[in-house]
């Protein structure tokens, strides 16, 4: 097949792109680096299958050439710091629906029918149901990043009902291992490397998240890209189980053997818009035949493992 990846010099952009080449697809990729992550891509530049495009899809069009005659666009570009919804509210909006806005009208004027693209399950705000299912009813929003990526939903369900797209959604629970580049993982092993005394934790450290090996997503994603003919075609991404963030802190400071102070500060969430509990029904996608290969603590412990071998992740110029 050839395949555009949006985002795919980003932590899961990357990722499939290299899984893609592997199993022999053709892939082109932009991306607008504003993290500055072209390392990630230095196996694909090798080969010969793989072409790439910096661009900013807010600002500028996704260059000629790179869609046309393609099967299929994964969609990965987004802000996908989820934190600072409130002091940046334009953002989220911009980066995440006015971008998947400007994808699908590329891909009508150009005749691609098919796209696959990364939601969330913070579009399930704060559900009284869990495992929360892919058909749990949808609450008042919370985050104006869950809004917008609700946003994106509507708007490629109605291109395929419009155009006659077929669409993949996945609503992905925090992903975690290598190139991961921001999240908790990120910033505990930053604040213990700066001072190993002492350990600030948004929150009472009691919310309940759940997390995902970023092969084990990937994999998800492809199993059903592979077996789902419906029209619009939506899943849950994530393993069977949930911590706490008091249960990753430990075992971060396990792996570190650090011993820190805990300092709790935000109450019982992190910050305006988290949720105090994300856990995800995946049976649809097991149904199909996938199974994650990682225990979330097997995942934190990877995550770690990498960003200690790998300090470049972490710098800004």
């Amino acid at each position: 097949m050839k395949i555009l990846v949006t985002g795919g010099a980003g932590f899961i952009g990357s990722t499939l792109v290299d899984r893609l080449l592997e199993r022999g697809d053709q892939v082109s990729a932009v991306d607008n680096f504003s993290t500055r992550r072209r390392e990630f891509l230095a196996g694909a530049l090798k080969h010969s299958g793989f072409r790439l495009a910096e661009a900013d899809l807010l600002t500028g069009e996704i260059p000629a050439g790179l869609m046309q005659g393609c099967d299929l666009v994964v969609h990965l570009s987004a802000n996908a710091d989820v934190r600072f919804g409130t002091e940046r509210p334009a953002r989220d909006f911009e980066q995440n629906t006015t971008v998947t806005f400007r994808v699908l009208e590329a891909m009508r004027k150009n005749g691609v029918k098919r796209i696959a693209f990364s939601s969330t399950g913070s579009v399930y705000g704060e559900p009284s149901v869990f495992p929360t299912p892919e058909d749990a009813p949808f609450p008042v929003q919370t985050s104006l990043y869950g809004a917008s990526k609700v946003a994106c939903e509507s708007l490629i369900q109605a291109y395929c009902e419009g155009f006659g797209f077929q669409g993949y959604i996945f609503r992905f629970v925090s992903i975690l291992g290598e190139r991961y580049t921001h999240g908790h993982v990120c910033d505990f092993y930053k604040k213990l490397r700066a001072d190993p005394s002492r350990l600030r934790v948004l929150g009472d450290g009691r919310q309940r998240k759940s997390y995902l090996y970023v092969q084990d997503c990937v994999s998800a994603m492809l199993c059903a890209l592979d077996h789902a003919l419906d029209r619009v075609n939506i899943f849950n991404l994530g393993t069977d189980e949930h911590c706490e963030v008091n249960d990753s802190v430990r075992w971060i400071c396990e792996r570190l053997g650090a011993r820190p102070a805990l300092e709790y500060s935000g109450g019982k969430r992190g910050w305006v818009g988290d949720s105090p509990f994300i856990f995800l029904d995946c049976s649809k996608i097991r149904a199909m035949g996938w199974r994650p290969t990682l225990t979330i603590r097997e995942g934190i412990e990877k995550t770690l493992d990498y960003l200690v071998k790998n300090p470049f992740v972490m710098e800004r110029d």
